[in-house]
């Protein structure tokens, strides 16, 4: 479980800091102007702020599950962060917010 929480630290770094806009859903197929429409540095650090905190929930569930002895909390963990972290991600970037006014 602790190296999902490793994937969502890598991809949070890739996307905010490595400047893969790419691996944003739906990004990759807008047209240059649809870009420029959209301030992708914003939503590139929601997207970061999301994936550490989905990792410290996964790596939280992780050591409490060891912890405990209960190979059922890390998955909880898991699934939690999942459920948690994704729509608010798919809502937080596709609010308003990120839209540059033209």
């Amino acid at each position: 479980m602790w190296i999902t929480a490793l994937i969502f630290i890598a991809l949070g770094i890739m996307v905010k800091h490595g400047r893969m806009h790419q691996l944003i859903a739906g990004y990759n197929t807008l047209s240059k102007e649809e870009k420029d429409k959209y301030d992708i540095e914003g939503i590139a650090t929601v997207f970061r702020n999301v994936m550490f905190g989905m990792a410290f929930m996964v790596f939280a569930g992780y050591l409490a599950g060891n912890w405990l002895a209960s190979e059922k909390i890390k998955m909880y963990a898991l699934i939690l962060a999942v459920i948690i972290g994704l729509p608010y991600l798919l809502i937080r970037t596709n609010s308003k917010k990120f839209k540059k006014d033209s």
